[in-house]
C-alpha cells in the first residue's frame, strides 16, 4: 500500500513538471512572436565633476620616543600558591566483570 502511494506521488510530481515546462515553452514562443518594439532613445551622458586632489602624505615616520623617556612600571609581587595538603592515595577502581560472554567456536568431538 505504501509503495503504491509513493509511486503515485512520484508520477504526480513528474506530470506537474511536464505541464509546467510546456507552459513555459509556450510563453517563451509567444514572446518571440511579438512584433518589434520601438527602441528607447539614448539619453545624454551626465558630466561628472572633477574629484579634488588628494594631499600628499608624508612617506617617512617620525622617530619613536626613547626608552628612557617612558615611565617605569612598578614591580608586581609574584603570586604563590599554598602547599598542597597531603591526601591519601586514591583507591584502585574495581574491575567490571565481563557480562557478555565471548563467542567461541563449539567444541569439536
Amino acid at each position: 500500500m505504501a509503495t503504491s502511494i509513493n509511486c503515485s506521488i512520484v508520477f504526480a510530481i513528474i506530470a506537474l513538471s511536464l505541464f509546467s515546462s510546456i507552459s513555459t515553452s509556450h510563453a517563451a514562443r509567444s514572446l518571440l512572436q511579438l512584433p518589434n518594439l520601438p527602441t528607447i532613445p539614448s539619453l545624454p551622458q551626465p558630466t561628472m565633476p572633477q574629484l579634488p586632489n588628494i594631499p600628499n602624505l608624508p612617506t617617512t615616520l617620525p622617530p619613536l620616543p626613547s626608552v628612557s623617556s617612558l615611565p617605569t612600571l612598578p614591580s608586581i609581587p609574584k603570586m604563590t600558591l599554598p602547599p598542597m595538603p597531603s591526601i591519601n592515595p586514591l583507591p584502585n577502581m574495581p574491575s567490571i566483570p565481563n557480562i557478555i560472554p565471548t563467542l567461541s567456536p563449539p567444541p569439536s568431538n
